[in-house]
């Protein structure tokens, strides 16, 4: 045997071909671990990400119960999601906003509507001190509050997201899809996540009690930053909550803004830890409650356009008997409801004329508000 055949090994009759045989061999075993290892790393991060959404089935067994009062979807294809910002100190990240008093209020609500073609998206705030009616809801202790004519605030405070969502139908006659409730310190990793957010200010903010201290002009927030931002009332705007409402509105479209033009959606070393951060902290229904059911969601979403996302504020007045509540003004809030509940466009003051797909002469309704193209410095 020579040399060459020993190389080779028993069984390759020595061969050039007995040798290419083997490398062969051994390039695809290589590539099989190496394959084998990119899974599991892609598994590790699919089941980190997954894991860190909390499937919020108390509310889908209370919303089950209800059933045959909830509203009926009227548009196939469309969806409807109650966006709850919940101001709990519970968590060693939250405490520094205040004492933990043992509830949750929702201390932002955004209905967002996804029209049911994906081109257009609205996002319209409820004041948190809006008078509504709040149904009879079951509290975190297992009995059940009275129902009662109330701050909108009180529903998540009371009965948690079923009561929220139950509450917002009663008052919008708008199928509830599906609902996110996001907490202080998700909301702070998101915008960390992007590289924070940037906002125009028109003049120095020294805010203690929001814990925010900025200069004028254009300034990039991190998420400590942008949190007090948003929810500042005292030094920023006229103090009231629809100047809080029109402040996070321009917030979130610039953030927006800023995850489309910079790809997030579409590199992945950036895309991690934004999917991190806005899943962590995050409770859902039952059916978002995974990457798959968020990706089933917003799959059709990415070519959106910015100009297209408008975030507006139900039309509201302060209430008859308390300067310090809020109520709606009709037929105004009624017009917007019926457009959101049958997939109908609407627009914000200061765009270009809407009109209808049908191709109608007649804008369609106009009300306060913003895109997401304009951002915090439109």
């Amino acid at each position: 045997m020579t040399d060459t055949a020993r190389a080779l090994g028993p069984g390759t009759g020595g061969t050039a071909v007995g040798l290419r045989r083997r490398l062969l061999r051994r390039a695809v075993l290589g590539v099989g671990l190496a394959s084998l290892g990119t899974v599991g790393i892609g598994l590790g991060v699919y089941a980190k990400l997954d894991g860190n959404i909390t499937p919020d089935h108390g509310a889908a067994a209370e919303l089950a119960r209800y059933e045959k009062e909830r509203p009926t979807s009227l548009v196939r294809g469309a969806q409807n999601i109650l966006l709850l910002g919940s101001d709990s100190r519970a968590g060693a990240g939250n405490r520094k906003y205040g004492r933990d008093s043992g509830t949750e209020r929702s201390d932002t609500a955004i209905l967002l509507h996804l029209a049911a073609d994906r081109r257009s998206a609205t996002a319209m705030s409820l004041p948190r001190d809006l008078m509504v009616r709040v149904p009879r809801c079951l509290r975190p202790d297992g009995s059940r509050s009275e129902p009662g004519f109330t701050m909108f605030n009180h529903a998540f405070q009371q009965g948690g997201s079923a009561c929220a969502i139950r509450t917002v139908e009663m008052l919008t006659d708008i199928r509830i899809d599906h609902h996110m409730v996001v907490d202080f310190h998700g909301f702070k990793d998101l915008v960390d996540a992007v590289d924070g957010v940037e906002v125009c200010l028109a003049k120095p903010v020294d805010d203690p009690d929001a814990q925010l201290r900025l200069p004028a002009g254009k300034v990039t927030l991190n998420g400590e930053q942008a949190l007090g931002y948003v929810r500042a009332r005292k030094s920023l705007g006229n103090g009231s909550d629809t100047s809080r409402m029109d402040r996070q509105q321009r917030f979130l479209g610039a953030l927006v803004n800023k995850v489309q033009s910079d790809d997030v959606l579409l590199n992945p070393v950036k895309l991690y830890p934004v999917l991190d951060a806005a899943t962590s902290s995050l409770t859902t229904d039952p059916t978002l409650a995974s990457l798959r059911g968020l990706y089933e969601l917003v799959r059709g979403m990415r070519d959106l356009p910015v100009e297209r996302v408008r975030f507006l504020t139900v039309p509201r007045e302060a209430y008859a008997y308390d300067a310090n509540r809020d109520q709606l003004v009709e037929p105004d809030a009624g017009r917007l409801f019926e457009r959101l509940r049958t997939d109908s466009p609407v627009a914000v003051k200061g765009e270009r004329p809407v009109r209808d797909d049908s191709g109608g002469p007649t804008p369609v309704p106009t009300f306060r508000g913003n895109t997401a193209v304009r951002g915090a410095c439109g």
